[in-house]
């Protein structure tokens, strides 16, 4: 009995101590700024339509208006898995997808999230990453409906103070295309390394729908109009967060992610 009660003893546990502090978890930072950027456009009144990483040639190249042979096809050197079908470069198939779907309704409001795949590995670029596409389609949209919108955005998410500015570019599938950029949030637009001193900072391109991808998606071009837009999450997190490496993103090192 003694030999119990020694042992009772030893084993006593004092409930009165603290337990071990349980450390939760967070989100990864491209998360925080994929919900970001979702809550921004979601109280625009958009919708989030969401599509197959493995994509049919025809909705990744051929509906946005990109023949076989189309020298757009060069700018991006896709996983194809067979002649047919590859893993999509950009979410605008989900676009196409779409208004295939809704046609004749109107309006098509909605953004694309998603995973795209390409040929690229290096500090700015990863074979993986993210996209978020947006789509409007109803009568009398115009580029100013476009810029009011993407106005609004770069101000929720950089700050009031943002400047804005567009420039001419070429997507096969809008036409006419633009660059955004915004005045770089490091130096307030005055130059420095980050913006390679021109006070500039390139974030997504933009567009009127081609009338060629309106018929694709079962629309009459004569009878509607459409913009849409693209951005890299990535992009946005670096410039957001001053991160040079689009590689950390990727890394799995808890002394980055713990910034955010």
């Amino acid at each position: 009995a003694q030999a119990k009660e020694q042992q009772l003893k030893e084993e006593t546990i004092d409930v009165t101590l603290p337990g071990i502090r349980f450390i939760p978890g967070g989100k990864h930072p491209l998360t925080q700024v994929l919900d970001e950027i979702k809550h921004i456009f979601v109280t625009m009144g958009y919708s989030v339509a969401e599509g197959p990483e493995i994509e049919l040639d025809y909705y990744n190249f051929e509906a946005l208006n990109i023949p076989k042979n189309h020298p757009a096809r060069d700018m991006q050197d896709s996983f194809y898995i067979d002649e047919d079908v590859l893993l999509r470069t950009h979410t605008s198939p989900v676009q196409v997808r779409t208004m295939e779907a809704m046609a004749p309704q109107l309006p098509v409001k909605i953004i694309v999230p998603g995973k795209v795949y390409r040929k690229d590995d290096d500090a700015t670029h990863s074979p993986m990453f993210h996209q978020v596409e947006g789509l409007l389609v109803d009568t009398n949209i115009t580029f100013a409906h476009l810029k009011a919108v993407l106005m609004t955005f770069a101000r929720k998410i950089f700050g009031e103070q943002v400047k804005v500015r567009y420039r001419p570019s070429f997507f096969p599938f809008t036409e006419p295309s633009a660059e955004m950029d915004i005045s770089c949030v490091h130096c307030n637009g005055e130059g420095c390394r980050v913006c390679s001193h021109t006070g500039w900072l390139e974030i997504l391109g933009a567009g009127m729908v081609h009338p060629r991808v309106l018929e694709y998606g079962g629309y009459d071009p004569e009878k509607v109009s459409g913009f849409a837009f693209g951005m890299g999450i990535e992009r946005i997190a670096m410039l957001k967060y001053g991160v040079n490496d689009l590689r950390l993103f990727f890394d799995n090192d808890l002394r980055f992610l713990k910034q955010f």
